[in-house]
């Protein structure tokens, strides 16, 4: 049965936007795009759902989350201008406060309200793989689950990699055509150079998928170049020596080896040219999350310069715990215009503009996650993952330029339709794959608890 969707305008990012058009789907993937005439005579049997004065686009690709952590929204507010105290108190809140169910609940009501704002795929970290891994197979998401590894002190490296090696082979049971597994070694703070060095090797050896924060924070850049700060006082309070490389995060990763692996580096704000030039060269990828790094007061990534250098690059919300929310049209609106507010010009000498911040939320980072042949454009061939983005609220009329409209007028909440490989995840204000009242109630449980003093 073939399915044509129309609407008044099909933005299929790999080629230009046409107006009056349509996209048919026939089982999981795209059959036809173009003019809604054409299609309507060439698939002439075909079921057909007309969305009016909305856009169809590409699903768009979250990069980088925790989902693990959406029942922290809002949770750390009075902790964020000390990164430090923000992660100690979310660690010790996931860790004594959330058991193995609360944190499954709390990875599928995000992938609801990823869903439910065109979400159809998801870069997401996790502590508990198996939570993230069974949720966004619930709800319908594509995605990879990054297995987190964590372990500062080298002389329990090798217990700490069996440990990661483990979790990988027991959650294997657990992937499907849509959400595999990858790994995750967190950040060059929590992670020793012998269990980078194991972490790349197993990684590279058994084709997995690896990603690490890299580049995020002052306290970051103050430990790996300067030897001090409260990741030093931290680490000598539990006993172990840190010899600093004195160079930045980028150096050190490609030092140790890491960057064979091709790693999606989350956040990369911390970064110049030279290291720009060596994620380039390596081939590893960036996930750009413009709202996160602004919140928790880190500073800006330098989004044109990414652009600038082609790299692989797409945009991530990071946990709600950090964002307060996932919206990857908000997240475009606000990477352009944190890019054009710093003065940063493309190649062309021209600002970051709509037509970018579009095609990185979209086909950036299929390519940032390895799914460039599966998703990120309109395209036949690839998997049927789109959404329709209603354009006939108050805010979005008139509209001169649909692609300014959806980056500069619109959000999430637009979002009228989000199919993920043919099947309508979410349609007219309801999910059709879980039970979004009892997630709501116990939700609402956690975050009682988690309150607690």
């Amino acid at each position: 049965m073939t399915k044509l969707y129309r609407a008044r305008w099909v933005l299929p990012i790999s080629s230009p936007a046409i107006e009056d058009g349509g996209v048919a789907v026939v089982g999981t993937r795209i059959s036809g795009v173009g003019r809604s005439d054409e299609l309507v005579e060439r698939f002439p049997g075909a079921s057909v759902c007309d969305f009016g004065e909305a856009a169809l686009l590409p699903g768009f690709v979250n990069c980088h989350s925790h989902l693990e952590l959406t029942a922290m929204r809002g949770f750390l507010e009075r902790e964020e201008g000390d990164f430090f105290a923000w992660l100690k108190r979310l660690t010790l809140a996931r860790n004594e406060r959330m058991t193995a169910a609360d944190l499954y609940v709390s990875a599928a009501w995000g992938a609801v309200e990823a869903a439910r704002a065109g979400v159809t795929c998801v870069g997401d970290a996790s502590d508990a793989g198996a939570s993230p891994l069974r949720a966004l197979g619930d709800v319908g998401l594509r995605g990879i689950v990054y297995q987190e590894a964590f372990g500062p002190d080298p002389r329990v490296a090798q217990g700490q990699f069996d440990k990661l090696r483990a979790k990988v082979e027991s959650l294997r049971a657990g992937e499907s055509k849509l959400v595999t597994l990858g790994i995750s070694p967190h950040s060059p703070y929590t992670i020793s150079a012998p269990l980078l060095e194991l972490l790349t090797e197993y990684a590279v050896r058994e084709r997995l998928p690896m990603m690490i924060h890299a580049a995020e924070s002052r306290f970051e850049e103050m430990l790996l170049k300067e030897g001090r700060g409260p990741f030093v006082e931290e680490y000598r309070r539990r006993g172990f020596e840190w010899v600093t490389p004195g160079v930045s995060t980028i150096q050190y990763l490609n030092s140790l080896g890491v960057l064979r692996a091709r790693p999606l580096l989350a956040h990369c704000i911390r970064v110049d040219e030279r290291d720009i030039e060596t994620i380039k060269d390596a081939g590893a990828r960036v996930a750009h999350c413009p709202k996160s790094n602004a919140k928790l007061g880190h500073g800006r990534a330098p989004f044109a310069a990414f652009l600038r250098a082609k790299l692989d690059v797409g945009l991530g919300s990071d946990s709600v715990a950090s964002n307060n929310a996932c919206d990857l049209l908000e997240e475009s609106r606000f990477a352009t215009l944190l890019s054009r507010s710093a003065g940063d010009l493309l190649e062309d000498g021209r600002a970051v503009n709509c037509d970018d911040a579009l095609r990185t939320a979209t086909q950036g980072g299929a390519r940032a996650l390895g799914f460039e042949l599966q998703t990120g454009a309109l395209a036949e061939g690839l998997e049927a993952d789109l959404v329709a983005v209603s354009l006939r609220g108050v805010h979005q009329v008139p509209a001169y330029d649909v692609s300014a409209s959806l980056v500069f007028s619109s959000s999430g909440r637009d979002v009228l339709m989000t199919t993920v490989a043919g099947r309508e995840v979410f349609r007219d204000g309801r999910m059709t794959t879980v039970d979004e009242e009892k997630l709501r109630l116990r939700m609402n449980e956690i975050a009682r608890r988690l309150a607690l003093p």
